[in-house]
């Protein structure tokens, strides 16, 4: 298996979801394909199937003024936030064709970002209360993915240089009390995307055992048109 990685740079969250369902009905008929996309959204507030504005802190008229989307998706999890600085990473392939359960996968997603988070110099954990990684008390990476027909989409997104503002305006992943942190936050500076993306795929490529093809959006679209 030598799936696809793809740089799709800023892109319109329903554009990527778009994306992201005609990647798994592709996976559906050539189990040992993948494609694993890595990107930022504009800003966005999605709400999961555990979702409701009831962690929402703000009025939709004050997102509009701020010229923040919300979006109801089918992923796992609660309400999050995604903006630029933010990394997003977006597997799709058979957990079937891995045999990997859904919670040995969830479990991996988690490595990925917490050997990524040490690269960078900053130690993070997992907790008990939420999916995703943290910092203390403080979560710096989430967890939300989606399974059709065996196939995940979805997955991870972790705070790199991400404005954390947002964050205050809601509960995130429906906790309360909870606070967001960034590896900028945690280490005091700026960190360059590039660096991050690049620890991102190496360990993903480990954990996975897998063989990425660097492969470019236009390319992908034409392969598979």
């Amino acid at each position: 298996m030598h799936p696809a990685w793809v740089e799709l740079g800023l892109i319109d969250y329903q554009q990527a979801y778009a994306l992201q369902t005609r990647l798994v009905t592709l996976c559906r008929g050539q189990a040992e394909k993948g494609y694993f996309l890595i990107l930022e959204h504009p800003s966005v507030f999605t709400l999961g199937k555990r979702g409701g504005k009831q962690h929402l802190g703000v009025s939709t008229d004050f997102l509009n003024r701020q010229g923040i989307d919300l979006v109801h998706i089918e992923r796992g999890g609660d309400i999050t936030y995604h903006a630029p600085g933010q990394l997003v990473l977006y597997p799709i392939f058979s957990l079937r064709d891995k045999r990997i359960s859904v919670s040995e996968y969830v479990s991996l997603l988690e490595e990925v970002m917490l050997r990524s988070a040490e690269d960078a110099g900053v130690s993070a954990c997992r907790n008990e209360r939420n999916h995703g990684i943290w910092v203390g008390d403080r979560k710096m990476g989430s967890i939300g993915i989606a399974i059709r027909h065996g196939v995940t989409f979805h997955g991870l997104a972790l705070n790199v240089n991400i404005d954390l503002e947002p964050f205050s305006w809601i509960n995130p992943c429906g906790l309360t009390d909870t606070k967001m942190t960034s590896l900028a936050q945690e280490t005091g500076t700026p960190l360059d995307l590039k660096k991050v993306k690049f620890h991102l795929k190496k360990h993903l490529a480990t954990l996975l055992d897998l063989q990425f093809e660097d492969t470019p959006l236009t390319e992908l679209v034409a392969t598979n048109a």
